[in-house]
């Protein structure tokens, strides 16, 4: 399936604008349904959870419908204890005030700074504004995503339309995230809307399953943040039958929704900071999916494989040590290695040997902006990738002036 730029689903809103957080950029977003729709959502398993993440999983279990998400970023509205709760609570009832909707309606966003209150006075006078500025257009969703970003560089985006039932139903994704980014969620927010006609369950359990393949299988930094979520809205326009079983409509819509993810998760690494390289590993031939998953996950969090990758230097050393303590069953003597690239590839280890390589022809590989290491291993036949990115010397910068 082809992905596309910005395409808004039927019946959907969204608008950008400036709430007065950080500087003359905008920075707040409002997505928007103009029917109640059914949601899915999944969240960081950081103990020190933001405000929003609380609420939007307390909300996940007692809602059936939502009506819009409201997104700021700039301040994590995180660890700011009682105050924070009672802000994000404000946040929601203004704009469904302003919406003339249900407070319990609205799910709400932060990223940003941590331990920092929120501006509440300038950002609430703002959202009164920008309702009436709501669009249907597809400009309407760049700028929610343009707004969303702190330290990204690109912007992140992904649309596909696809038949059911021969009704034409639309995916649209936009994301943010750039740095304290690793497997179960990272710094990152992911929102995903839908014309798509589907029960809540079946459409949380296509998100859990889609995140637990692309989402969470990508790695900048190995941090975790407090305020990550990827949030589906799914509001029926597209008038397909009802999706109320695991049958082939289920299948093509969560087909779709996971290849919006994979792209919106690439995005994401490839904007990590300082990076300079995608790095994507492949590990195939595992006893159970769970193993292939640790294993490129270990890999591609692996602070040394990143570095060496940066480097140029293929050093499948660091490798063979990612996967060791991983905690992944298999046997290190089936176990071969091959880096790949837009030149060529080369295998740098065979059946849990060393096996001669050109190294000049390794170094040429390692110089790619996509570079590819697959692991074989001869125990069973479960795979898994994941993706992630090099470590550079800027990563250290850009971290080292963040403001806190």
């Amino acid at each position: 399936m082809e992905t596309k730029k910005y395409i808004l689903p039927k019946g959907f809103k969204a608008i950008g604008f400036h709430g007065n957080i950080k500087g003359k950029n905008s920075d707040m977003a409002i997505l928007f349904s103009e029917s109640p729709s059914t949601f899915a959502g999944v969240f960081t398993k950081n103990r020190f959870s933001a405000a929003c993440v609380n609420r939007n999983k307390k909300l996940l279990k007692t809602q059936k419908t939502i009506d819009a998400i409201i997104i700021n970023s700039g301040n994590a509205n995180a660890c700011t204890g009682k105050k924070g709760e009672e802000d994000n609570i404000k946040l929601a009832g203004n704009l469904a005030g302003s919406l003339d909707i249900k407070k319990d309606s609205v799910l709400t966003a932060s990223t940003g700074v941590i331990g920092v209150n929120l501006p509440m006075n300038k950002m609430l006078q703002a959202i009164p504004i920008a309702v009436p500025l709501l669009t249907s257009n597809p400009e309407g969703l760049e700028s929610a995503e343009q707004a969303i970003l702190t330290t990204d560089l690109n912007e992140k985006y992904a649309s596909i339309t696809i038949k059911i039932d021969k009704k034409d139903v639309t995916i649209s994704g936009i994301a943010k995230g750039s740095g304290m980014i690793h497997p179960n969620m990272a710094t990152m927010l992911g929102f995903i809307l839908t014309d798509a006609n589907i029960n809540k369950s079946l459409l949380q359990k296509a998100l859990d399953t889609t995140v637990n393949k692309t989402f969470n299988m990508i790695s900048v930094d190995g941090d975790t943040s407090t305020n990550d979520m990827v949030l589906v809205m799914a509001n029926g326009k597209a008038e397909n039958n009802p999706i109320a079983e695991e049958d082939e409509s289920f299948k093509l819509l969560s087909d779709a929704l996971f290849t919006i993810s994979k792209h919106l998760a690439k995005s994401i690494v490839r904007d990590g900071e300082g990076a300079t390289k995608l790095i994507e590993v492949e590990v195939n031939g595992c006893d159970s999916l769970t193993d292939a998953q640790k294993i490129a996950k270990s890999v591609i969090g692996s602070s040394l494989v990143k570095t060496a990758i940066f480097g140029g230097d293929p050093n499948w050393g660091r490798i063979i040590a990612a996967m060791g303590y991983s905690g992944a069953d298999f046997n290190p003597m089936k176990v071969s290695i091959y880096f790949q690239g837009a030149t060529g590839y080369v295998c740098v280890m065979q059946n849990g040997e060393p096996h001669h390589f050109d190294e000049g022809s390794a170094a040429a590989i390692l110089k790619q902006k996509d570079v590819y290491i697959t692991i074989n291993i001869e125990g069973g036949n479960n795979s898994a990738t994941a993706w992630g990115c090099d470590l550079s010397y800027d990563y250290v910068k850009i971290n080292a002036d963040y403001h806190t």
